[in-house]
């Protein structure tokens, strides 16, 4: 059974720090991309950072960068979110996704999500 939990949400003030933890079960999680994705109220889901299957390569939305860092421990099937200088434009639901595209196949499964809520 495929399972990605995720954590490490919560209340911060502005200019504050989180450090989310999305951790995976059920499929072989070093051979799948993760990324973490976040949904504000009325808006659409929007892709926050990604990460290799390796760790090599990260990407990072423009919002984000310089402040948010994506890594992975394969040996602990945990994907990180650290996220510094946190805004109130950062509130919202992170959630974590994991996906693996093989020839015609695409495999992608999500989280249940976790709020961050950045306010004073």
């Amino acid at each position: 059974q495929v399972q990605l939990v995720e954590s490490g949400g919560g209340l911060v003030q502005p200019g504050g720090s989180l450090r989310l933890s999305c951790a995976a079960s059920g499929f072989t999680f070093s051979s799948y991309a993760m990324s973490w994705y976040r949904q504000a109220p009325g808006k659409e889901r929007e892709l926050v950072a990604a990460i290799t299957s390796a760790g090599g390569t990260t990407n990072y939305a423009d919002s984000v960068k310089g402040r948010f860092t994506i890594s992975r421990d394969n040996a602990k099937n945990t994907v990180y979110l650290q996220m510094n200088s946190l805004k109130p434009e950062d509130t919202a639901v992170y959630y974590c996704n994991a996906k693996r595209v093989s020839g015609s196949w695409t495999y992608d499964y999500w989280g249940q999500g976790t709020q961050v809520t950045v306010s004073s």
